[in-house]
């Protein structure tokens, strides 16, 4: 059988609220280790209490959740690939940020202090920084990864 002919369809399984990633990963090794023919494991940080799970049948997905810590159960039904669709896109990182944005530093030395966007580099995925907090403003260059958005902070 050609790896074009297999047909799968999408299931949610209910699960601990904040426990998305922790129990898709836990699946995920556990399907590895038996060699369950699990195609794909979606937790997106915006769904939660529910994992997608990408197989041929429900009694896979039933087999592969029995007696995992954090499982609820399978929800009835399958899940249309168009519900997921949104959840896969990839947006780039600098996107919504732009010179004057007030940003938290999240990762690296200067992590959990404000700072104001005072370049952006899309090309590169980078933002050059100022640290409010700082005695003199000195610009950091850091990837856009190392930086969130602040909501609700007026300028």
């Amino acid at each position: 059988m050609s790896e074009k002919s297999i047909r799968t369809s999408l299931y949610a399984v209910k699960v601990t609220n904040g426990q998305e990633r922790t129990v898709a990963l836990m699946l995920a090794d556990k399907a590895k280790v038996e060699g369950s023919p699990i195609q794909a494991i979606l937790a997106p940080a915006e769904l939660r209490g529910y994992i997608i799970i990408e197989a041929q049948t429900p009694h896979i997905v039933d087999e592969l959740i029995r007696g995992m810590r954090h499982t609820r159960e399978r929800v009835q039904g399958t899940i249309s690939p168009d519900e997921v669709d949104h959840y896969i896109e990839t947006k780039p990182v600098v996107e919504g940020l732009e010179e004057g944005t007030l940003v938290e530093v999240i990762a690296g030395p200067f992590k959990g202090m404000q700072a104001r966007v005072v370049r952006v580099e899309s090309s590169k995925e980078e933002v050059t920084i100022e640290i409010l907090e700082a005695a003199f403003t000195l610009p950091i260059t850091v990837h856009a990864d190392y930086v969130r958005e602040l909501k609700g902070v007026e300028e």
